[in-house]
């Protein structure tokens, strides 16, 4: 006992001595520093998840996570009792670069390589939830303190759309981000990605996440500094995060599974009702399909993944950019299948990460083709996890991806009323696309 009593104290003194920062620079240094040294380089992206375990002080041995969840337990002290007791913070202040060199290093360009010679979009998926994160914590660093008592995990991928234009594998792609709103304990983050063409970073991918902070323990909600925005467009993007706060508690409020269609959909479910009754018969049971027609249910595919530790995040639970490059495969195997051709995805909305996925679990994911119009798929996936010893099955997440095919791909038709309410659902993220996207995709997983 006394020799626990003597480490924990001398973790203390660790905890209050100047830190190493990002760049092994006091993590007291300027603002100007979250460029990541004086002369502005980028981050690579093979670091990015190892200064996250900097910032938090995890080991990256398993064998070691349980001590390292009781050592941040001393860092419940350093959390503020109020808003109001932290400085305020500006955008420049957590902005990043992250360069993903697979141009200028061939030996990265393996693992986001596909098989048709574009890139992997699960493994974009996978570096956006990290440098998301990232922001998050250089947002909210403690001068203080060389770890940060927060714990920062992703809440929402609020929407992710694509530019027209394609990702190839042999030329350096960079990403960055800030954080451009923030409430009492959450905070949004922007992010962009550009890939080198023609000698220079062109735009390929807007990006919107909500994080949530939480205390040490990961247990309850924790307070993050508040956000200053100084010049005009700051101030408008401060109040597209407001705008959009507000969006989501709309479509919140009018979802399918708390209030029923309005009459224009319940028009809809109806023609589609009376469109799949046999001639031949009067009667409500004889179903048949209309020409160039799938029953929804017939467009399934499920998936099955045991939860090792190498897919844990800096908390250890299980990482919540593996789930989604999971699902994202998942679903783009549904829309090949379905469409017959190719797809490329066009925008990913509206993930809610609705609960923890713990290390050893058993994770379940079923996609469906929920909607279509003219060449677009849209594609939901539902994950839900269950522990080895419990048969109990928890929803973890629901993932809505677009994409488009190449050629013009088949109706849905629902046969029950789950289905029309999922039909429903799928139509509304469809008509929430920012755009539509030309044929020229090359983003695959």
């Amino acid at each position: 006992m006394r020799r626990a009593t003597l480490r924990l104290c001398a973790l203390s003194k660790r905890l209050l001595m100047p830190g190493r920062g990002l760049n092994s620079d006091s993590w007291g240094a300027s603002k100007q520093r979250i460029y990541m040294n004086e002369a502005g380089s980028s981050l690579h992206v093979n670091h990015v998840r190892d200064k996250l375990r900097e910032i938090v002080g995890v080991s990256t041995n398993w064998r070691d996570h349980v001590r390292a969840m009781e050592e941040r337990k001393l860092l419940h002290g350093f959390l503020a009792k109020s808003q109001e007791a932290l400085h305020p913070r500006k955008m420049k202040d957590s902005y990043i670069e992250v360069l993903l060199p697979l141009g200028s290093e061939p030996e990265l360009r393996e693992k986001y390589l596909t098989v048709q010679n574009t890139v992997r979009f699960g493994r974009i998926l996978e570096d956006l939830d990290s440098l998301g994160v990232l922001i998050c914590y250089m947002h909210t660093k403690n001068h203080s303190v060389k770890m940060s008592p927060l714990s920062i995990v992703t809440a929402l991928v609020d929407k992710i759309d694509m530019c027209k234009q394609s990702l190839s594998p042999e030329q350096d792609i960079k990403l960055s981000g800030h954080v451009s709103w923030v409430g009492k304990t959450s905070m949004e983050v922007k992010m962009k990605m550009f890939q080198f063409q023609d000698g220079a970073f062109c735009p390929v991918l807007d990006a919107t996440f909500v994080m949530v902070a939480r205390d040490s323990e990961n247990k309850g909600p924790a307070f993050v500094n508040p956000l200053l925005p100084e010049t005009p467009e700051e101030e408008e993007l401060f109040k597209q995060g407001e705008l959009n706060k507000g969006r989501r508690i709309s479509m919140s409020s009018i979802s399918l599974l708390k209030m029923a269609p309005d009459a224009e959909e319940r028009n809809t479910i109806h023609d589609m009702f009376l469109s799949t009754l046999d001639p031949k018969t009067i009667s409500f049971q004889s179903r048949i399909l209309p020409p160039n027609a799938v029953w929804m249910e017939d467009t399934k595919l499920k998936s099955l993944d045991i939860c090792h530790p190498q897919e844990r995040n800096i908390f250890n639970r299980i990482f919540g950019g593996f789930i989604m490059r999971k699902a994202y495969e998942l679903a783009w195997a549904t829309a090949c299948s379905f469409g017959g051709s190719r797809p490329f995805v066009v925008t990913v909305d509206d993930i809610m990460f609705q609960k923890p996925v713990e290390v050893g679990s058993l994770l379940f994911l079923s996609s469906q083709v929920c909607f279509t119009q003219n060449n677009y798929i849209q594609v939901r996936v539902h994950s839900e996890v269950a522990s080895l010893h419990n048969k109990e099955h928890m929803t973890t997440n629901v993932f809505h991806f677009t994409f488009v095919s190449q050629n013009e791909v088949p109706l849905v038709f629902p046969r029950t009323y789950g289905e029309s309410m999922l039909y429903l659902d799928g139509q509304r993220h469809f008509h929430s696309m920012s755009a539509p996207v030309k044929k020229d995709y090359l983003v695959e997983p």
